[in-house]
């Protein structure tokens, strides 16, 4: 029998006391009543309730409340849909704060708080039957001394990568533990990702999220994962161990594993909307709790605003819906020591009413946030409404998924631009970044990201293929900036399987010796493919999964990935603190950055504005500005990009750049090893479709 006595209205969620009781509070103002519902083994409910109310929160001391037990909310108020009042309790309800959730969403009519397909008649059907339990959880864990790692911005490479599929194929890791968090954390698992060279892993979401109802239709899944119901908890189907908590730990133990490994761990996180959609969509936790509160509402409060194109918007101008998204963020950090979150539509986060305003209430509490403000954090920097697209705009605290070096990148290399926009964004966007003291690791560089064409794609359709989704292929963008290289789809060409491999071989390179943070993309390194599928969110199966069996040359292919990241790893050239000045750093010396033509000369202004340049060498200087923190000197570094049909001779530049250069990597032929220096004025050949790196020494 639970029995009550004194409660706090602080923390909210459920908050054990280590003797079997627990504390019970829940926000939502405007609500007459709450009721606590706890699950017995066998199913049975017993509702307790929550009889302190003060500021809105619904408050109550439970002693007898163990952690396993399985709970939910039943909250009472006035149904008014058309005022954006919308409380049912005939409707069982996540606890908002819930660290882990149990059980199952089994579509049916009891999901639903309106009747049919009438938003405002009241349903009386009890969805107990067919909806998961939130979970109390026991708060403590050992990490035995385990540190985050605190990698710093300019050493950083994120490899993005799903959980299950990360690991659902591989061999070497063991069956019963594929595609789960302690699939992530096994030995081989970071054995490959420390051999790989990459920094940080940036997981899809491992928020607790809900298949949407067209999906299960189709007999598919979301398999990405943004569609979020529990902010506080992680994904249930991600755990190996058990959903009454184990998942809790078992995401622990991985974060644990990864960090002892000095690898980050980063969040994609998705607070701009949840899985509860529009109007007409369920009722599993904020609607049911405070509509009117937690959501943007339209003018006629019937409706919602939708500037995520998910039929709903997280209200983040609401000072407790801000509250929620900050104790999920900080939860995350100490509780659980991630090390930073990409946050999904940044720009719905950072609406004030209608307006995208970066010194709104979510933009200004981050920056003022003791936890949050030393993690890493990185902006998908638009969403769907107007004025959503913020490429450059975010605060110095923020870096940035950057899409203009996505398409520059992408066109320069199938032939469809010239070098104008190329310079900027091999040197970390200095136009989109300089401004406000913001430094060159604000751009996060990427070709590809879980949301397209893999590169293997992008070098072998020029169209969508997505029918596998259910949709007759209308899903995705048609704007892939893509060839195929004469045939659509795969081929036993020789030719054209030779041109789409060096093409892979050119972007990793582009991607990885770039100035500003790379974003690999998991499977990239080996070839994957999805088929041609550039929208595999509903994928969850060989489509979308890593495979393992690899081919000779996606072998070559990984080994030239680490190569290339050695490269990176090694030289602090391609880590640049602060953008290039253009300037020589001592006198007498070269510039810190030069830009050279296939004659040897510096670019000339009509070089660069040129629609059918397509080759472009870039200098590096070994002495790298500091701005005078310290000195590091590495060697100078030429790399040259020819996207042109045709082999081309690249006159090697004058004395001032240095007297001895070695190509150290060519991606037309993976077998470079030591090939016999050259010096000032002579030539080195350059493979049409390629990109050099030479080495230069003084």
């Amino acid at each position: 029998m639970h029995t009550l006595s004194s409660s706090r209205p602080d923390p909210l969620g459920v908050t054990p006391d280590g003797r079997g009781g627990a504390n019970v509070a829940l926000w939502a103002a405007g609500a007459t009543g709450v009721e606590l519902c706890t699950f017995d083994e066998s199913g049975i409910e017993t509702r307790i309730p929550l009889t302190e109310h003060v500021f809105g929160v619904f408050h109550c001391f439970v002693e007898n409340l163990p952690v396993g037990t399985r709970y939910g909310f039943r909250v009472d108020g006035p149904w008014e849909p058309q005022n954006g009042l919308r409380w049912n309790r005939n409707k069982l309800l996540l606890d908002p704060y819930a660290k882990a959730i149990d059980g199952e969403f089994i579509f049916h009519s009891a999901l639903f708080a309106h009747t049919g397909a009438d938003d405002l008649m009241m349903s009386t059907i009890d969805s107990a039957p067919f909806v998961p339990r939130s979970v109390v959880v026991d708060y403590d864990f050992d990490w035995k001394g385990v540190t985050p790692p605190r990698i710093p911005w300019r050493d950083t490479v994120i490899y993005e990568a799903h959980v299950k599929g990360l690991t659902m194929l591989n061999p070497e890791v063991p069956e019963e533990i594929r595609g789960t968090y302690a699939g992530v954390g096994h030995p081989a698992t970071i054995a490959y990702l420390r051999s790989l060279g990459i920094t940080a892993i940036e997981l899809l979401p491992v928020h607790h999220f809900v298949d949407e109802s067209h999906l299960t239709h189709f007999g598919l899944t979301n398999y990405w994962g943004y569609n979020s119901i529990g902010f506080f908890a992680p994904h249930a189907n991600y755990s190996a161990t058990g959903t009454r908590g184990e998942q809790v730990q078992e995401f622990r133990n991985m974060v644990k594993a990864l960090h002892e490994a000095g690898i980050e761990v980063i969040l994609d996180v998705v607070y701009n909307h949840t899985a509860e959609g529009n109007q007409m969509g369920p009722t599993l936790c904020f609607r049911g709790i405070d509509n009117d509160d937690y959501y943007r509402l339209a003018e006629d409060k019937r409706f919602y605003m939708d500037f995520t194109g998910c039929g709903n918007t997280l209200n983040a101008a609401n000072p407790h819906v801000v509250q929620m998204i900050m104790d999920s963020l900080r939860y995350w950090v100490t509780e659980m020591h991630v090390d930073g979150f990409r946050f999904d539509l940044a720009s719905a986060l950072a609406r004030s009413l209608h307006d995208v305003d970066m010194l709104g209430t979510f933009m200004t509490t981050i920056a003022q946030d003791p936890v949050l403000r030393n993690v890493k954090l990185i902006a998908e920097p638009w969403d769907v409404g107007p004025g959503g697209y913020q490429v450059g705009e975010f605060p110095p605290l923020w870096t940035e998924w950057n899409d203009k070096y996505r398409d520059c990148l992408r066109d320069f290399w199938r032939g469809a631009t010239g070098i104008g926009e190329l310079g900027w964004r091999l040197t970390g966007s200095a136009d989109l970044y300089a401004s406000e003291g913001r430094r060159p690791y604000a751009s996060i560089n990427f070709i590809t990201a879980h949301d397209g064409f893999p590169m293997r794609d992008l070098t072998t359709y020029e169209h969508k293929h997505n029918e596998a989704n259910g949709e007759q292929n209308r899903d995705g963008t048609d704007n892939n900036r893509s060839a195929n290289y004469g045939i659509e789809g795969e081929t036993d060409d020789p030719a054209i399987n030779a041109i789409r491999r060096r093409q892979i071989r050119n972007m990793l390179t582009s991607l990885l010796l770039s100035t500003g943070v790379p974003m690999i993309t998991a499977g990239d390194e080996i070839g994957r493919t999805q088929g041609g599928n550039n929208n595999a969110y509903c994928q969850d199966n060989e489509i979308s999964w890593l495979d393992w069996n690899l081919e000779p040359w996606q072998t070559e292919l990984l080994h030239f990935t680490r190569t290339l990241l050695r490269i990176r790893g090694e030289h602090p050239a391609f880590r640049q603190r602060y953008f290039f000045d253009g300037r020589p750093l001592h006198e007498g010396g070269p510039k810190d950055l030069a830009w050279i033509s296939a004659d040897g000369t510096e670019v000339s202004d009509d070089g660069w504005h040129s629609p059918d340049a397509r080759t472009l060498g870039m200098f590096i200087a070994g002495d790298v500005n500091t701005h005078g923190e310290e000195n590091i000197h590495d060697d100078s570094f030429l790399l040259i990009v020819h996207a042109g049909t045709d082999d081309i001779e690249f006159t090697l530049p004058g004395e001032i750049y240095g007297k001895v250069f070695t190509r150290v990597l060519d991606t037309a032929d993976t077998g470079i090893t030591d090939p016999a220096p050259l010096g000032n004025g002579e030539s080195i050949s350059v493979a049409a479709r390629s990109s050099v790196l030479v080495q230069v020494t003084r």
